[in-house]
């Protein structure tokens, strides 16, 4: 894909497939803590120390895409779609520097 065919509907997609999963992670956090019967505070300063376990919470957080990627896609705006993508795989970059530094 061109830049000369990047649309406003793939910017949208975009920036869904950054913000929800950057919205989800605390929520994800929360969920954990009630089933495991942990404080939120303990797991939020492990989360914040715990290279791996940023990993793990974070790419829960990425699969809550998949709900938007399927919502667009049953209604055939592809440029969403491509958007979302694109949006999800912004966060390589970030898995993979936590992963090896």
């Amino acid at each position: 894909m061109s830049l000369k065919k990047w649309t406003l509907q793939h910017t949208y997609g975009a920036m869904i497939g950054i913000l929800t999963p950057i919205a989800i992670f605390p929520l994800v956090l929360v969920f954990l803590a009630w089933m495991q019967d942990y404080y939120f505070e303990f797991l939020w300063a492990k989360f914040n120390s715990n290279n791996p376990y940023q990993i793990k919470i974070l790419t829960i957080s990425i699969i809550a895409n998949l709900f938007w990627f399927y919502f667009f896609l049953n209604r055939k705006k592809y440029d969403h779609v491509r958007g979302i993508i694109i949006g999800s795989i912004a966060f390589a970059p970030y898995v993979l520097y936590v992963k090896f530094f």
